[in-house]
């Protein structure tokens, strides 16, 4: 069973910031995966099953060099979550060949206030007025990014939408592996589920990429490794109330991102958007760390790289 290791939060701080990089630059090379800038586009699902690929390469390797104890595995628990998880990852990289990465990446964020509002009748949990308050201020940042009206709606901006519903339902199933599992235990043998759920989709769609897409999907499972290996080593040094505004920073390294390589500038609708679902989120956050200071449940918890 996992030993948390003794309190540091500078470090903490630092590695959810590194984890907030790594996860802004996934959305990167899934959007130009998803376009035409390094070859013919991939699949969405084609580019989930790179990601789970190489994350499980990147968690084998190292199981093999830190000789990996086994304990019992809860295999229907951990195929259920990895289900909702490729869902999500797979919605959320094809958000991002359409939308500015900076607003698909905002809207993902809902997904811990998806989960508040399902543990109500999944989990019997009750809602007060702050939580409820919350997550009506987060939606209304919500419907702001999708723009609703006739002239300025991004259909694909429900691809987001679906990303988040599907990491809520994660949320919800995660509970059960809570202190159950070791980390690098649940973070292989998600990836080992996810591999085949991956390539079960990504048979019907499949294309041989260049060389360039090849190492970019290489750099997508890679980066997602070390993101969730830097949070993890995060939120074993902190509570999750003080690490969670920092990995709201993967915000900014998904606009800057896209500005950099794109030229995309996010207007005042975005801007706005993002900053209402921040405040939802955030008041969310505050709320669960009064209720439960420590990163022990995962019901309305921070928005984590999805396993």
């Amino acid at each position: 069973m996992f030993v948390p290791k003794a309190p540091n939060p500078l470090l903490a701080a630092l590695l959810t910031l590194l984890a907030s990089a790594f996860v802004a630059g996934t959305t990167l090379l899934a959007k130009m995966l998803g376009t035409d800038v390094l070859g013919p586009a991939l699949n969405p699902l084609q580019i989930s099953q790179g990601r789970f690929i190489f994350a499980f390469l990147a968690f084998g390797l190292a199981a093999l060099v830190m000789r990996l104890h086994f304990t019992q595995i809860a295999w229907k628990t951990h195929t259920l979550r990895v289900a909702f998880g490729w869902g999500g990852v797979t919605l959320m990289f094809a958000a991002a060949a359409f939308i500015p990465l900076s607003d698909a990446t905002a809207i993902s964020f809902l997904n811990p206030v998806i989960g508040m509002l399902l543990a109500i009748p999944l989990l019997g949990e009750r809602v007060g007025p702050v939580r409820l308050s919350a997550a009506a201020i987060a939606l209304i940042g919500a419907m702001i990014l999708l723009r609703p009206t006739p002239e300025a709606f991004q259909p694909a901006a429900l691809l987001a939408v679906g990303a988040a519903l599907s990491l809520g339902f994660e949320v919800i199933v995660i509970k059960r592996l809570t202190g159950r599992e070791g980390p690098l235990q649940i973070l292989l043998i998600n990836n080992v589920i996810g591999v085949g759920i991956a390539s079960a989709a990504a048979a019907w769609v499949w294309i041989a990429p260049t060389p360039q897409q090849w190492m970019a999907l290489a750099g997508i499972g890679l980066l997602m490794a070390s993101a969730q290996t830097c949070f993890i080593n995060a939120i074993s040094r902190a509570d999750a109330s003080f690490v969670g505004p920092f990995f709201y920073a993967t915000l900014v390294f998904a606009a800057l991102y896209d500005f950099l390589v794109f030229g995309v500038r996010p207007d005042a609708v975005s801007v706005i958007g993002t900053l209402i679902i921040l405040c939802g989120a955030g008041l969310l956050m505050w709320r669960e760390g009064r209720i439960r200071p420590s990163a022990g449940s995962p019901v309305g918890k921070i928005p984590t790289p999805s396993d």
